[in-house]
């Protein structure tokens, strides 16, 4: 066996990953590991495919919108055509993750203003 490609146990190491994760990426086919009976060996091109799947995950982007990024490096389009895409998709989750901050950015001072109100009114019933 080379000894670039790891085995399932070393995978899930490397990458912080549980075996059923790893598993469920196979069943829905974005990552293909080399077998050998029922042992799996992921090579260079299976690491790289989970780096860019962690990525896209930490992102915020669907399975199968990673899936077609994937799909998109896999083919022999033009580089063009392929960073025109990816420019895209970029585009419009960057817009959502700051739509999200803007959210999540309210309901912390909501939280805190809510939390503020209460120190202020159990400081008032001690003093009573």
């Amino acid at each position: 066996m080379n000894a670039s490609k790891l085995t399932l146990k070393e995978m899930c190491e490397a990458f912080e990953v549980t075996p059923r994760t790893l598993r469920y990426y196979e069943y829905i086919e974005l990552l293909i590991p080399e077998k050998q009976g029922r042992k799996r060996f992921y090579g260079h091109k299976e690491k790289a495919r989970l780096r860019l799947i962690k990525r896209g995950r930490r992102f915020g982007f669907t399975l199968e919108e990673i899936r077609q990024w994937l799909e998109m490096y896999d083919r022999k389009d033009s580089n063009q055509a392929q960073l025109e895409t990816w420019i895209d998709i970029a585009s419009k989750q960057a817009k959502e993750l700051e739509d999200r901050k803007t959210e999540i950015q309210a309901a912390l001072d909501d939280m805190q203003g809510l939390r503020d109100a209460a120190v202020k009114e159990l400081e008032a019933l001690k003093k009573q």
